[in-house]
């Protein structure tokens, strides 16, 4: 349970609403979170629907895990307690920019579903879609992927609460959309994504 140690403080309400926000866009808000292992694809799934959201004419943004570690949590570590605050911050800003009618693109391990599921709820109360995408890999695959080479370090014992090798991970029970990418291109697993959007009219069509 985060504390809340902000005392005094009250809400303010602007003279804009969100549907006169969405209509400027001409598009609704919605968070898509992707979620899966290091090395299952994740980003690269997730810049590549942004393009493709940007290419129909959807504004939309990736928050990727290590790009944010770069600045808003740069003082967190990989700690669970730590990880938890990372993801909650991360949920915060996403419906944000949700509420704003960007199409948000979160790209995070997120390996607790408690944590994934907190973020659920803050956007359930805020009344915006909330699409958690599991990219399911094996951590075997995983492994012989490692793009950054930070299994081997975490092999070696260079890293410490790795996810999928000293740390857990809490694979999604019930995620709106699952990619098996083990073998499928990077184009195929987007698509699923911009067709489970046009199902769920969270984009129209064209």
């Amino acid at each position: 349970m985060t504390k809340i140690a902000a005392t005094n403080v009250t809400w303010h309400h602007g003279h804009v609403d969100r549907e006169q926000r969405y209509g400027m866009l001409k598009q609704r808000g919605t968070t898509i979170w992707f979620t899966g292992l290091s090395g299952s694809g994740k980003s690269t799934i997730a810049y590549t629907v942004e393009h493709a959201l940007v290419e129909r004419g959807h504004l939309s943004y990736v928050l990727d895990g290590d790009n944010i570690r770069h600045g808003l949590n740069k003082n967190l570590g990989f700690s669970p307690e730590d990880r938890t605050e990372n993801i909650r911050r991360i949920g915060e800003v996403a419906k944000l920019f949700a509420d704003t009618g960007v199409i948000t693109l979160t790209s995070f391990i997120s390996p607790y579903r408690a944590d994934r599921d907190l973020v659920r709820k803050i956007h359930e109360e805020g009344k915006l879609p909330f699409v958690e995408v599991h990219v399911d890999v094996p951590v075997e695959i995983c492994e012989t992927r490692d793009p950054k080479g930070l299994y081997k370090k975490a092999r070696a014992g260079e890293i410490k609460e790795f996810t999928g090798i000293s740390a857990p991970y809490e694979a999604p029970l019930k995620p709106e959309l699952t990619i098996v990418n083990t073998t499928m291109s990077v184009a195929d697993a987007a698509t699923q994504v911009i067709e489970y959007l046009l199902s769920k009219k969270l984009i129209p069509a064209l």
